[in-house]
This record gives structure tokens, sequence and C-alpha cells, in this order.
């Protein structure tokens, strides 16, 4: 058999050149959201305002999912990404204005607070056109036979920014404090911007351009919903992220129970990305196809066990490694969630598909941080943390027992196909 080149889509260079860019990126996003975090409870001392950042994200960004994947695969994908990346950039100065000392001696902490209510808003409207770009220019900048190295590279990149934007954001708001905080954020994110445009515009591959929005909207969840093997890794994850959002009440156990401090802040928040990187690594030379349900559902209730710890734990260095090994299982399900996608999207659908995948996924995440802010508001922040680990182990329990095609679900034959292809 020939040896698999785990740096195989790493020789292509636009595809170098998408990993800069999403990597610029997500340092910059993830930063942001990480001091956006840290100035509203700073601001308010109220575990349900870091809730309410999450419901502000995931109303638009549920709400535009289906067309804003409709549009992707109408459009050309390497400008789309442009235009999503220089409105995103006018957000990030928003917040960087914001912050200004003089904006926050002249307004009262309530119009400071609503306006970055207003932004992260925004920012949830236009989140739900990156999803759905991205997906789909990696697929137009490799062959179809490197799809499911490119995805575990491509989810690297994204852990790695994941891990080195909140930690640096933790550290910087200690150095040099929130608003230039933020314009290292507006840097990164104007970086980012003049980057892509070292990517060719690729071709449109849908051959139904013009077709009527609700037409095109049904096309892309029936599809969804008939391939069972993609449903039912959404779901299950969906819901896990859900219960599972403990990331969301970090500003309140780096505050208030482990005493910590914005360092410390950095390091919890940092620690899951650590571990979600480290597998995606490890996964590009040990791939992980054969029973990929069993080791799915596994994962996720490896995860639900780590956020029980984590709730738990009143010691710092027992906080980090607990969080660590909930980014190691995440880890496990993001791959296998991205190669699953990859490997049985249509390109003329991957748009549409995408937006499906931001739905269940990436709002989960949204939803998640608002359902941590409410129930911490009212069982108490570490009961609120356990509940969810514990519904997460609930969903994978009665998944695993209901969802035989899930369970019994392999990769390893996709895989082959496709690289027999071109």
């Amino acid at each position: 058999m020939e040896k698999k080149d785990p740096y195989a889509s790493l020789r292509i260079k636009e595809f170098n050149i998408f990993l800069l860019v999403r990597f610029a990126l997500v340092f910059g996003w993830s930063m942001q959201f990480i001091i956006v975090e840290w100035q509203v409870y700073s601001i308010t001392k109220n575990p349900l305002s870091l809730g309410i950042i999450g419901l502000m994200e995931v109303i638009p960004a549920v709400s535009m999912a289906l067309f804003a994947g409709h549009i992707v695969d109408q459009k050309e994908k390497r400008n789309m990404l442009a235009f999503c990346i220089a409105t995103f950039s006018l957000i990030s100065l928003g917040l960087f204005f914001l912050t200004l000392p003089s904006f926050i001696d002249g307004w009262s902490k309530n119009s400071v607070l609503y306006s970055i209510y207003v932004l992260v808003f925004f920012g949830g409207l236009l989140r739900s056109f990156f999803g759905p770009t991205i997906f789909s220019l990696i697929a137009l900048i490799v062959p179809k036979k490197l799809y499911p190295n490119a995805a575990t590279w491509s989810s690297s990149t994204w852990q790695m920014a994941s891990v080195l934007g909140p930690a640096f954001a933790g550290f910087s708001i200690s150095w040099i404090g929130v608003h230039w905080s933020l314009c290292i954020v507006f840097s990164l994110i104007l970086s980012s911007f003049f980057l892509t445009f070292l990517i060719k515009r690729k071709p449109i591959l849908n051959p139904k351009i013009g077709e009527p929005v609700m037409d095109s909207l049904k096309e892309g969840i029936r599809f969804v919903y008939k391939t069972k093997a993609i449903l039912g890794a959404l779901t299950l994850d969906m819901i896990s992220v859900l219960f599972g959002g403990a990331i969301a009440l970090l500003p309140i156990y780096a505050q208030d129970i482990l005493k910590v401090g914005p360092e410390g802040f950095g390091a919890l928040r940092a620690a899951p990305s650590v571990g979600a990187f480290i597998t995606m690594l490890i996964t590009a030379y040990i791939p992980i196809s054969r029973n990929a349900g069993m080791k799915l559902l596994t994962a996720i209730f490896g995860f639900g066990l780590c956020i029980i710890v984590f709730g738990l734990s009143s010691v710092f260095w027992v906080s980090v490694v607990a969080l660590f090994f909930s980014g190691v299982t995440d880890g496990v399900s993001m791959v296998i969630r991205q190669t699953i996608l990859q490997l049985k999207t249509p390109d003329h659908m991957r748009g549409r598909v995408a937006s499906v995948n931001s739905m269940f996924v990436g709002s989960s995440n949204e939803l998640g941080a608002f359902e941590s802010g409410l129930t911490a508001k009212l069982m108490g922040t570490v009961t609120a943390v356990v509940f969810g680990g514990t519904m997460t182990l609930i969903t994978v329990l009665t998944t695993g027992i209901l969802n035989p095609t899930l369970r019994n679900l392999d990769l390893t034959k996709d895989i082959e196909e496709h690289e027999k292809g071109e």
C-alpha cells in the first residue's frame, strides 16, 4: 500500500496562503471574543451578561445561516471571503473606538455595554457567511483526494490560532489594556484581508445560478436530512456543545473562583485549544476514519466527563488539565465531523451544507454560552457547569443506543474512493 503523505496538502502554495489567512483571522477573532468577554464582565459583574454575548451572536448567525449558504453557492469564493474580512475589520475598529478612555468616561456603562452588544450582533450576522465561504474555498484549492488531509490541517490551523489568540489576549489585557489589545486585533484582520488577494479567483461550480432562494434552501436541507452520517454527527455535536458550554463562564472562574487574574484566564481559555491542536496534529499521521462513529461517541462522552471535573475543581492546575483533555476529545470530534462533511458533500452544495453545519454546531457554542450564563444565574456557577457535563453524558448514551447508523459509521471506504479520484 502506498504510504500516505501527511503534508500532501501543504505542498500546494495557495493552500498555505489560505492557512495564513485563516490563522490571522481566527487569531484576531478569538482575541476579540476574549477581550469582549473580559470587558463585559468587568462592567457588569453579572454572569448572565456573558450569556447575552452568546445570544447576541447566535440570533443573527442562525437567522441568516441558510440564506448565507445560498449566497455563497452563487458567488465567487475568494472575493466573498475578502468582503467578509473587510466587513469584520469595521466591527473590530468599532470595538476599538468604544474602548477609548474618552468614550468610557463620556458614556454611561449601559451605553458602552449596549454598543458592544450591537457590534457583537453584527459580528454574528457576518459569521454566518464565513463558515460556508471557507468550507467551499478549501475544496476549490486542493484536489479531491486531499480533502481529508486538507481538512485536518485547516482545522489544526484554526485550533492553533484558537490556542494563541485567547492566551495572548489574556496577557495583552494585563500588559497594554483592553483598548490597545483591540488595536492588535484590527491589525491582524487587516493583514488577513491583504493576504486573501494572493489567492486566485475560483470558478463557480453551481449549475443553478439564479435558482429561486426557497428552492435552493430546501435542496440543502433535504440533502443534510437524507445523509444520516452528516445529520447524526451534527445533531450529537450540537447537543453536547450546547450543554457543555462551560467556556463561557471562564471569566467567573478566573476572577471569582480560582482567582488567577487575566493571565490565568488566558491559560484557562487556551487549554482546550492546546489539547485539540495536539490531537489534530496526531490525526495527520494516524487517521481516525476506521470505526469513526464509535470514536465520535467515545470522544464526546470523554468531553462531558472533563467538563464535570472542571466544574468541580477549585485548584487551578486541575482545572487547566481538565480543560486540556476536553480539547483533546473535542479535537477528535471536530476532525471526524469535518471529514464527514468534506467527503459526503457535493461541490455545488458546499455553501448550503456548511451553513446547516454552522446552525447545528457553530451556533450551539453561543447558545451554550447563553445556557451556561442563564443556568449559572439560576443554579450557581459550579452547579451549572456540572449540569451541562451530565447532560452531555446522557445525550451520548442515548444517541449511541438509539442511532446504530452513527454508532457503526466507518469512513475508510469513502476516503479510499476519494484517493482514487482526481
